[in-house]
C-alpha cells in the first residue's frame, strides 16, 4: 500500500477493525452499558453542561431534526479508536462531527460495550448512527440499513518475523491460529482447520484485550502467534512494525460501512450523499499547488509520530498538528495527516506529490533547500545547553567545560557541538556511547553521577530537570536554530498562505505564549500551591461537591481535590489547548461517552464528570492489583490515556520490570515511550512519558499533604511518591523523533564568526525556545549547511 493511500484506509487499525468487523456472528448477548452511558429513558431535552438524558427515537431524519441532536455510537475496546501512526486517524469521530454540521444537528457520542450492543441501540432507538468499522454482512443487512462502503478490505494471515511460512494457505501446517473469540475471524479460522484436517491446524480463541496484548508481546519473540487480520490494517501496521510478517489472503473482500435503522431512508440517503462527497472526492489524485488544494478541500500534511504529532488524552495533539489544524480550519480545509516512519524522508513525499506541506519541527538547513523544497517562516528557534549533576561544580560558561567530560550518543548533533567547543580551545573530553544507548539513559546516568555532563536542547532542559531532579542547567553552547515547515519548490502561493498564517499567528503575544507552553513548566502554579495548604481551612472552594461525588465513586475526597488542583488550579472554566474542560479537565468526547453533555464549565458537572471518568478508568484495571498501584495506574491513565499506560506496562514486562508496580517500574517504561526505539513498537505510539510521571508524583504529594491538613476523615493507606514540588500545565516537548532530536540526528554548527559574543569573548544566548517574531527576526535566517535536528537526519 503506497504512502499516499487515502486517509480512510487507516481507519482499519490494530484490531479495531477486528472488534467491529468480525464480532457477533454467534449472536453474542449485549452487555450492560456502564454507569452514565446513554440508556433508554423518557424523551427530554439536554441542558448544556449536564448529564445527557437519553431517549427513544425510532423515526427518520425529520424526527431527529425536531430533537436537534444526532446520536452516534462507537464501540469501546481496550485499543485506540485512532492511531498515531497512519494518516488522520480520528476519522470516524471527525467524519461524524462533519456530518452533524452538514445536517445542522448537534452531535452526541456514546459508547457501546460490544458491537451487538451498538446494533441493539440502533434498533431500539437509543442511538441513530453506528459510526465505526462495521463489516457488511447478510445478517446485518437484515437488521440494519447500511451505508455505501467507506472502503473495502480482505483478511490475511499474519505472524512475527520468526513465525512459520504463511505465504500460501496450501502449505500451512502444524500451526495454531489465534483469533478473536466469537468472531467472523474465528469462523474463518475453523473453516481452514476443517478444510485441511491432515495439516494439524488448530484454533485458539481469545478476548480482544488478551489477543491484542499477546500479539504485541510475542511479535518479536521466537514463537510469535499466527492469526488473521484485515489486509489494510496489516499493511498499515507493517509500515512501522518491522517484526510483523504478512501472509496469504483468506476469504473474499468485504466492505466497511456505517449503519442506521431500517426505517430511516432519508437519514441513510443524506449520509450516503455526505460520504460520497467527502470520501470519494478526497481520494482523487491531484497536484499540490494552492488552487488544487482549495478545489479538493483537503490539505495533506506529512509528519512523524512524535512530539509534534501524537495521541494524548484520546485526541491528536502536538505543536505541528495543532498549528496545521488551525491553518486548515482558517481556509475551510479538511486536514489529512500522513504520519510515516522515521526512516521515510518527508522531502520525498513533497517531491512525489504525496503531501502538500511537511514538517516535524524540522530545522531549516541549506542542504534541505538544495533538495527541492522551500521552508516556511520559522515557528521556533532554540539552542543547546549543558546539563550536569547538581553535586558537581556548576558549568555556567563554555570555558568551565575545560577538564570536564560530555557524554553523548553516537550520531548525535551534540557531537558536532562538542567538536566546535574543542576547536574553540575548550579542553573538554567527549565520551560517545553506542546508538543503542537511549538519550534518557544518558540523562539518568548524569543524574545518578555515573556521567559528568551532557548536552540538551534548551527548550527541553527544564522539563528534563523535572524528571531527573539531580540535574542542573549549565551554559548555552550553540546559536539559535530555526525550525519550520516545508513545501515543494516553486509552490509560491501555498508558501505565501502558510507564511501569512504563521506570521500573523506568531505576532500575537498570546499565541507566542501558547507556543511556549509546549516547553515551559508552570512555576507560578508551584508558588501558588503553598497558599492552599491552610490547616483547619477548606482545601478548595468545592469541598462539598467533591465529597458528594467522591463518596458515590468510592474515592477519598482529598485525593480528588489534589487531582483537581493539578488539573485546573480550581478554575471551573479552565480549558486546555487540546479542549479538556472544567475542574478535572475532561475531554468533550470523553464526557459524552460517560453520559455528560459538554461544556463542563459549571463546577458540579465538571466534578461529577471527572470523578465518573476516573472511576471508569480504575475499573479497567484488575481489582487484584494492590489498592495503591491501581490508584497510580488510574491517575497515569487519566492523564495520558489508558492506551499509553497499557503500552508502558507491556514495555515494563519486556524490560524485566514489574508491570504491576508503578514506582521505579512502569513509570520507568512510561518515560521510555518518548524514545523512538520503544514507541515505534508501541500500539499507541509516542507518549509524553514525563507528564504522567510528574502528574502522579504531584498528586501523591499533595494528597498526602491534604490528609494532614484535613484531619478527621478516614483515608486509604496510600504511600507517598517522593519528588520535588512540580506543576506542569502543558506538553513537555515538541521536537521530532525522541525527547531530544539533537541527541538522535547530526547537526553541523553555525560558523564561529556568526555567533554573537559577550565581553569575555564567548557567546551567551537567551535560555528558552523562542517563537519566531516576524517583525524582528531575520528572514531568511542564518542556516546550518546540512541536515540538522529535526525530522529527517
Amino acid at each position: 500500500m503506497g504512502r499516499a493511500t487515502t486517509w480512510f484506509h487507516y481507519i482499519l487499525l490494530i484490531f479495531t477493525l477486528i472488534a467491529m468487523t468480525t464480532a457477533c456472528h454467534r449472536g453474542e448477548a449485549p452487555k450492560a452499558i456502564k454507569k452514565n452511558s446513554a440508556v433508554s429513558a423518557p424523551a427530554s431535552e439536554t441542558s448544556p453542561g449536564g448529564k445527557f438524558k437519553n431517549y427513544t427515537e425510532t423515526g427518520d431524519l425529520a424526527a431527529i431534526k425536531k430533537r436537534g441532536i444526532i446520536r452516534f455510537v462507537l464501540v469501546y475496546r481496550n485499543l485506540a479508536n485512532y492511531s498515531s501512526k497512519g494518516s488522520l486517524v480520528q476519522s470516524h469521530y471527525r467524519l461524524a462531527e462533519k456530518l452533524a454540521k452538514r445536517l445542522n444537528l448537534k452531535p452526541h457520542f456514546m459508547l457501546a460495550e460490544s458491537p451487538n450492543q451498538a446494533i441493539e441501540m440502533i434498533i431500539n432507538g437509543q442511538a441513530d448512527v453506528i459510526t465505526d468499522n462495521v463489516a457488511e454482512t447478510e445478517e446485518r443487512k437484515e437488521k440494519l440499513s447500511l451505508t455505501e462502503p467507506l472502503t473495502q478490505t480482505q483478511r490475511v494471515l499474519y505472524t512475527g518475523k520468526n513465525g512459520p511460512d504463511i505465504s500460501n494457505l496450501k502449505n500451512l501446517k502444524n500451526v495454531q491460529l489465534t483469533v478473536l473469540a466469537n468472531s467472523v475471524l474465528a469462523k474463518e479460522a475453523h473453516k481452514i482447520s476443517k478444510k485441511k484436517p491432515s495439516a494439524n491446524i488448530t484454533v485458539r480463541e481469545l478476548p480482544i484485550d488478551e489477543l491484542s496484548e499477546e500479539f504485541l508481546d510475542t511479535l518479536d519473540s521466537e514463537r510469535p502467534i499466527v492469526g488473521l487480520i484485515g489486509k489494510n490494517t496489516a499493511e498499515s501496521l507493517s509500515g512501522f512494525m518491522a517484526d510483523m510478517k504478512i501472509g496469504a489472503t483468506v476469504g473474499e473482500k468485504y466492505s466497511i460501512v456505517w449503519a442506521v435503522r431500517k426505517d430511516a431512508p432519508k437519514l441513510l440517503a443524506d449520509i450516503n450523499n455526505f460520504l460520497t462527497q467527502t470520501i470519494v472526492q478526497a481520494q482523487e489524485r491531484r497536484k499540490t499547488d494552492w488552487s488544487s488544494i482549495k478545489k479538493s478541500g483537503v490539505l495533506r500534511f506529512a509528519t512523524h509520530n512524535g512530539p509534534g504529532y501524537f495521541l494524548w488524552k484520546g485526541v491528536l495533539a502536538g505543536l505541528d498538528y495543532e498549528l496545521i489544524s488551525k491553518f486548515a480550519d482558517k481556509h475551510g480545509l479538511e486536514l489529512q495527516v500522513i504520519s510515516v516512519p522515521y526512516d521515510t524522508d518527508l522531502i520525498e513525499l513533497l517531491n512525489s506529490g504525496e503531501a502538500d506541506v511537511a514538517g516535524a519541527s524540522t530545522t531549516i538547513t541549506h542542504q534541505r533547500l538544495e533538495r527541492g523544497v522551500e521552508f516556511s517562516s520559522p515557528i521556533l528557534q532554540t539552542e543547546q545547553r549543558v546539563l550536569s549533576h547538581k553535586g558537581s561544580p556548576p558549568i555556567n560558561s563554555p570555558q568551565e567545560l575545560s577538564g570536564r567530560t560530555l557524554t553523548l550518543r553516537e550520531g548525535s548533533a551534540f557531537i558536532a557541538t562538542a567538536k566546535f567547543l574543542r576547536d574553540k580551545g575548550i579542553d573538554v573530553d567527549v565520551q560517545i556511547l553506542p546508538k543503542a544507548t537511549s538519550f534518557n539513559e544518558i540523562l539518568t546516568g548524569v543524574a545518578e553521577g555515573k556521567f559528568d555532563a551532557t548536552l540538551e536542547d534548551a527548550n527541553l532542559s527544564k522539563a528534563q530537570i523535572l524528571v531527573h531532579e539531580n540535574l542542573i542547567e549549565g551554559a548555552i553552547v550553540s546559536e539559535r536554530l530555526p525550525q519550520g515547515w516545508m513545501v515543494a519548490k516553486g509552490n509560491k502561493k501555498l508558501l505565501r498562505s502558510v507564511n501569512d498564517f504563521l506570521q500573523n499567528f506568531l505576532s500575537s503575544e498570546a499565541h507566542k505564549k501558547w507556543v511556549l507552553n509546549y516547553f515551559e513548566p508552570d512555576r507560578d502554579l508551584t508558588q501558588k500551591l503553598e497558599n492552599v495548604l491552610l490547616p483547619g481551612g477548606e482545601l478548595s472552594p468545592y469541598d462539598g461537591l467533591v465529597k458528594k461525588y467522591a463518596a458515590e465513586n468510592n474515592f477519598d475526597w482529598r485525593l480528588v481535590v489534589a487531582q483537581m488542583w493539578q488539573e485546573s488550579n480550581f478554575d471551573p472554566k479552565a480549558e486546555s489547548s487540546v479542549g479538556a474542560q472544567g475542574l478535572l479537565q475532561v475531554m468533550p468526547q470523553t464526557a459524552q461517552e460517560m453520559g455528560f453533555d459538554p461544556p463542563l464549565l459549571r463546577p458540579e458537572e465538571g466534578i461529577d464528570a471527572g470523578v465518573t471518568y476516573l472511576n471508569w478508568v480504575r475499573a479497567r484495571f484488575s481489582d487484584k492489583l494492590p489498592v495503591d498501584e491501581r490508584l497510580w495506574f488510574s491517575l497515569a491513565a487519566y492523564n495520558a490515556g489508558i492506551g499509553h499506560l497499557n503500552d508502558a506496562r507491556l514495555l515494563a514486562k519486556k524490560l524485566g520490570l514489574n508491570p504491576d508496580k508503578w514506582v521505579d517500574n512502569v513509570e520507568v517504561a512510561m518515560l521510555k515511550l518518548s524514545e523512538p526505539r520503544y514507541f515505534e513498537k508501541a500500539r499507541y505510539g509516542y507518549a509524553r512519558g514525563a507528564e504522567p510521571v510528574i502528574y502522579v508524583r504531584n498528586i501523591s504529594r499533595l494528597y498526602n499533604a491534604y490528609t494532614d491538613v484535613a484531619t478527621g476523615d478516614i483515608s486509604r493507606s496510600v504511600p507517598l511518591i517522593l519528588s520535588p514540588w512540580v506543576i506542569t500545565k502543558s506538553a513537555l516537548s515538541c521536537r521530532y523523533g525522541c525527547w531530544t532530536p539533537s541527541a538522535c540526528a547530526p547537526l553541523p554548527l553555525v560558523p564561529a564568526g556568526r555567533l554573537r559574543r559577550s565581553a569575555d569573548g564567548f557567546f551567551r544566548l537567551p535560555v528558552t525556545a523562542t517563537p519566531f517574531a516576524p517583525a524582528t527576526g531575520r528572514w531568511p535566517p542564518l542556516l546550518p549547511r546540512s541536515a540538522a535536528a529535526g525530522s529527517s537526519p
